[in-house]
């Protein structure tokens, strides 16, 4: 679990303005989920889709950091990025699981999260369509949803052979040259589900799931999901065992245990 804490700045307002930037990305978000919202590729070959709900939603959530916190960076998906002269970095995903969201699937999250120096220490997951919200600060995580309030925990899993894995798709295996490598531990797993972006990290952190291979993500798809996983117990890091912040290819589980087993076959 990461050591660095909020390096003094108040837990509140850092929980109060994680969980603002999720309520108003829902203003932006919502309206356009399920409409038939215009779709636009990011990509000269491929498919990297992009609408007008991401570019609102981040806009306005880098609208009211930067208002509370005009000397942090700013990190998005969509945006050019923001220097700082504090140490503290704000990372945002307006809507993690674009391609679930313009297919109607009620997986795709509004990612933010929180560095400083570097490390992971706050963030949040929060899918507006259900009402979820998955949020975890040094010390502490939790889910909510309406009067709904409960501690995240992982699962406490610690063989591969009782494991539910998951990942996005298996097409981004085939696009990083490492289908070999995912078909080795998938095959040594009890089940394995595809399509849940950043829904599937949250139901690692809340127990359902327990563990998540990806391939080629960038900071924004998986920085402020580190907070949440490892302050429920569990542990996040690249295929290398090295620190998850900066992307790549990364492994989340339940237990270190796990995570061990999973590195093992990972690293053939």
């Amino acid at each position: 679990m990461n050591a660095t804490g909020l390096a003094g700045l108040s837990a509140d307002l850092v929980r109060r303005t994680l969980l603002d930037a999720a309520e108003i990305a829902a203003t932006r978000t919502l309206p356009h989920f399920r409409v038939g919202i215009a779709v636009d590729n990011k990509e000269a070959s491929g498919f990297d889709p992009v609408t007008a709900a991401d570019r609102e939603a981040e806009l306005a959530i880098r609208e009211l950091i930067g208002t509370r916190f005009p000397d942090h960076a700013i990190i998005g998906e969509e945006w050019d990025d923001k220097s700082g002269s504090s140490g503290f970095a704000w990372i945002i995903d307006p809507i993690d699981g674009t391609r679930a969201f313009i297919t109607g699937v009620p997986v795709w999250g509004t990612l933010v999260g929180l560095t400083v120096a570097g490390d992971a220490v706050a963030g949040l997951m929060s899918q507006p369509f259900t009402g979820e919200i998955y949020m975890a600060l040094p010390g502490e995580a939790y889910y909510h949803r309406g009067e709904a309030h409960a501690p995240l925990r992982t699962s406490g899993v610690t063989e591969l052979s009782r494991a539910k894995l998951t990942a996005t798709s298996p097409d981004i295996f085939e696009r990083s040259g490492t289908v070999a490598t995912w078909d080795r531990l998938r095959q040594k797993v009890l089940t394995t589900r595809y399509g849940l972006d950043c829904y599937g990290y949250a139901l690692l952190a809340a127990g359902h799931i327990d563990l998540v291979a990806e391939a080629m993500l960038k900071d924004v798809d998986i920085c402020p999901l580190i907070p949440l996983i490892e302050n429920a117990g569990g542990v996040v890091t690249s295929w290398e065992g090295g620190p998850a912040e900066h992307g790549g290819n990364c492994v989340a589980a339940a237990t270190p245990e796990l995570h061990a087993a999973a590195l093992a076959v990972l690293r053939g």
